[in-house]
């Protein structure tokens, strides 16, 4: 696709839709004023984006390693496992690139070839890391959990959510022991078509609230979304529920970007939770319920975003339009669209304030460390290692990269290259 072809299909501005249908308590006429809306670039995000591809790769490394059944793996095994990764340049200079985590020697049989296992500091932090997906399971249990109470049918294939693994904040084998030990939340099937899916075994109506809805209850102001002074419970079908907008620079003010989000406010909220199949697929709001779904599938990640094509491969399970995502450029008040590190990502914008997590999980605190041993652990190497983990304990507040989430510049989209899902690899050790 060329960059103008491209161009048009972000400025894409709303269509027309059949005559009004009816969904019990609301019509659904497409009403919604026309806006064209151009993208824009936001650095503060970009630069998360290419920081935590690299951490995102680090981490995943890590625990191939971690799960060979000899303790290393090899780099004939590792070459061709860029693209899996996510990286932009060879698998072996990366490796090479963080001498603090992964420790480089010549296979026992081989002298030419490398190998690569982890480092004590490496360890220590998989340690740390594996303690807090012990401690919070139950909540990495019902993200997962949610995630499929949103899918039509109730499953997802497991092709479609290994990919978000990392996202979620699952640790590295739910599969295999999650199943057996909560058989009242999820089962392993076979789809009509034969392909491997886990199945959600109970619904449980207290997960079945949105972020959106506990934001009700929170009443927070700033989130756009009432009072709140009822609880979530009391929020009834057909009533409106604000999203929260944060637009770039120079959009918020305009008279017809402000009619437009008033009116689409206004719409009644479908909770992801809910049958959407009575909804006319184009009616303004459908579009709206779409707007939440992937607002709700956003809020369960660790940090508050995911790779675009994730999502796609779930569009069948959430009952998602063909061409859904339009939505996060045509709505840039909640979502940004990243074409950072070769790829395209989706950030939920509320989740973040001056380029940095406004709520982060443990899990992101632990990731933010290993960051930092990855950037900064060269200096320690010969302090010891308590000092280099724990130097980030004893920082003060991060006052980030230097990096204004909110200094933004235009910049329209190049073309993108086609990515194909990145699976997790199997971590065998090659080694003969």
């Amino acid at each position: 696709m060329g960059a103008s072809s491209l161009r048009s299909l972000l400025l894409k501005t709303l269509s027309s839709s059949p005559p009004p249908s009816s969904h019990g308590f609301h019509s659904q006429t497409r009403s919604v004023a026309k806006v064209r809306l151009k993208w824009v670039k936001n650095r503060g995000l970009d630069h998360i984006i290419d920081t935590e591809t690299d951490l995102k790769a680090a981490c995943l490394l890590k625990d191939a390693i971690h799960r060979s059944s000899h303790g290393f793996l090899s780099s004939r095994f590792l070459s061709d496992k860029k693209k899996l990764l996510g990286l932009t340049v060879p698998v072996l200079r990366f490796l090479r690139r963080y001498p603090t985590l992964f420790h480089e020697f010549p296979h026992p049989q081989y002298s030419n070839l490398p190998c690569f296992k982890l480092t004590d500091t490496a360890l220590l932090l998989h340690n740390q890391e594996q303690s807090i997906h012990d401690t919070h399971e139950s909540d990495s249990v019902e993200r997962l959990t949610r995630l499929l109470m949103m899918s039509q049918t109730r499953q997802i294939p497991f092709q479609a959510l290994i990919p978000l693994k990392w996202d979620l904040g699952l640790p590295d084998n739910f599969i295999k022991d999650w199943i057996p030990k909560y058989p009242d939340r999820f089962r392993a099937v076979k789809r009509h078509d034969g392909l491997p899916c886990l199945s959600l075994a109970r619904w449980d109506e207290e997960l079945a609230v949105s972020q959106l809805q506990k934001n009700f209850e929170k009443g927070d102001p700033d989130d756009g979304v009432g009072s709140g002074s009822s609880h979530y419970r009391n929020f009834k079908k057909g009533r409106f529920l604000a999203f929260p907008m944060n637009f770039p620079r120079g959009y918020g003010a305009q008279k017809k970007v402000i009619a437009w989000m008033d009116e689409f406010q206004k719409l009644p909220y479908i909770s992801p939770y809910e049958d959407s199949s009575e909804i006319e697929p184009l009616s303004d709001l459908m579009e709206k319920r779409v707007v939440g779904v992937l607002h709700e599938i956003l809020s369960l990640t660790i940090h508050k975003k995911t790779k675009r094509n994730y999502l796609r491969h779930l569009r069948e399970e959430l009952n998602l339009p063909h061409k859904f995502t339009r939505i996060f450029t045509r709505y840039p008040g909640i979502f940004y669209l990243s074409l950072k590190c070769k790829t395209t990502s989706v950030v939920l914008k509320e989740g973040y304030r001056r380029a940095k997590l406004v709520e982060a999980h443990p899990l992101a605190r632990i990731r933010e460390k290993f960051y930092y041993v990855m950037r900064t652990g060269v200096m320690y190497r010969g302090k010891g290692l308590q000092e280099l983990i724990y130097a980030k304990d004893n920082m003060g507040d991060d006052k980030g990269d230097g990096v204004d989430q909110d200094s933004e510049e235009d910049d329209e989209m190049e073309d993108e290259d086609s990515e194909e899902i990145a699976t997790d690899f199997d971590s065998e050790s090659d080694e003969e």
